[in-house]
């Protein structure tokens, strides 16, 4: 079987100790499943390049990705990169508006927008742009930003200040460049607890395609709505991304949903749902978010080499 040793993000180090532990107490022989804690890339590079690395599979960003990638460009390995995205949802204009705009909130806001197929970018036909901004509005107003551990709690904090910060400078950039900040009055996003990296769910309107809280990663609660008039419009907008993991379509209309899901350049397409990774199908990433397979039956080919024996019966 093959061995494997873990490198955890820095800033969540302790995941990796307790998958150990579990792997430990069912009973995996020691060694098998090993992990470092290393935030230096020099120290990364070098066990890269080790050749007693038969394979390299990288969870993280596109910079990240990168570097990896050259680090084991000097010899012949293969190399696995699940990357980032910019996963754009499209709303037609037969959905049912509340439920529609429900779903869309819980796909951009579920853990606080820190999830690498998280509705980042929503393009909403235009004959029923303004009802669904207002029920998005009223589904905000009643969401709990604060503390993780309290169960009424909606939102928790983000992973760090300095996520906090690039976040929080996608939003006023953009209002800088026209957009409009139409976040519903809520006292728990504007009196978060003052301990912790908080980061208030925000809707937006009039944003665009200059503005990088539609281009570039932002993985924070953030809802940018841009007003569209037609599936051809919607389908180029979506598709005009570096991106490509997943993307979501929301239309009363299933078959119309897959047919334009066929021209979605995505690993991933939903109809009607969102951020969810089934585990039988293929979850892959196109353009700069990735490439390899992990999940389903391609997942597992992923980490294992093929073989092919000819044997021919010996003929005395």
């Amino acid at each position: 079987g093959n061995t494997v040793i873990l490198k955890p993000s820095p800033q969540t180090p302790t995941i990796v100790e307790n998958l150990s532990s579990i792997f430990t107490t069912a009973g995996l022989p020691p060694h098998v499943l090993q992990y470092f804690h290393s935030g230096t890339p020099s120290t990364i590079d070098t066990l890269i390049r080790n050749p007693q690395i038969a394979l390299i599979a990288f969870t993280g960003s596109v910079a990240g990705g990168l570097a990896v990638q050259n680090a084991a460009a000097d010899r012949v390995v293969p190399v696995s990169l699940e990357l980032g995205g910019k996963d754009p949802a499209y709303v037609r204009g037969d959905v049912d508006v509340e439920w529609a705009a429900a779903e869309i909130v819980d796909g951009a806001v579920f853990n606080s927008g820190q999830s690498c197929c998280s509705i980042e970018r929503v393009y909403v036909d235009a004959s029923i742009h303004d009802q669904f901004v207002e029920e998005v509005q009223k589904v905000l107003k009643g969401y709990k930003l604060g503390d993780p551990f309290d169960p009424s709690t909606h939102v928790g904090p983000v992973i760090s200040r300095r996520s906090k910060l690039a976040i929080e400078e996608h939003v006023s950039a953009a209002v800088v460049a026209g957009a409009r900040n139409v976040t519903p009055a809520n006292e728990s996003f504007e009196n978060p607890p003052a301990d912790g990296n908080f980061v208030a769910p925000t809707l937006l309107v009039d944003v665009d395609h200059s503005m990088a809280v539609m281009t570039d990663e932002t993985f924070g609660p953030i809802i940018p709505i841009m007003r569209v008039t037609s599936d051809t419009e919607a389908v180029h907008l979506m598709n005009s991304s570096r991106f490509g993991l997943t993307a979501s379509i929301w239309t009363a209309d299933t078959e119309k949903g897959e047919e334009l899901a066929q021209e979605v350049e995505a690993g991933t397409v939903f109809v009607n749902r969102c951020d969810f990774p089934s585990p039988d199908l293929a979850w892959t990433g196109w353009r700069d978010s990735g490439r390899g397979v992990t999940l389903g039956r391609f997942g597992f080919e992923q980490f294992v080499r093929l073989k092919s024996l000819h044997v021919k019966v010996y003929p005395k």
